[in-house]
């Protein structure tokens, strides 16, 4: 089964659990319907959100102004939107 991903405002929005205060910045696969993503950035003050938006800019070759999260800020299950890529595009990039 794939991971689910929406095509919304221009691109599209998938879940993402993040995992802060790892030894290093990776994407660890799938966690049910969500992207597992662990980044050395502690959860404060925003610093685990701009990790993991400049982690995924970098694995789908996006810029990093492309790539917000828009729920979930303060929360380990986050959504996160990229604008100007597809699903299948996504799917692609992140082999999943």
């Amino acid at each position: 089964m794939s991971l689910p991903i929406f095509a919304r405002d221009g691109g599209v929005t998938f879940a993402v659990k993040a995992v802060p205060g790892s030894s290093r910045d990776r994407l660890a696969g799938r966690h049910g319907d969500a992207l597992k993503i662990l980044v050395a950035a502690p959860p404060e003050r925003g610093k685990a959100n701009a990790a993991i938006c400049a982690l995924l800019a970098e694995l789908l070759a996006v810029p990093l102004r492309s790539v917000t999260v828009t729920a979930g800020l303060l929360a380990r299950n986050k959504v996160v939107h990229v604008r100007g890529i597809s699903a299948e595009y996504v799917r692609l990039q992140l082999q999943i």
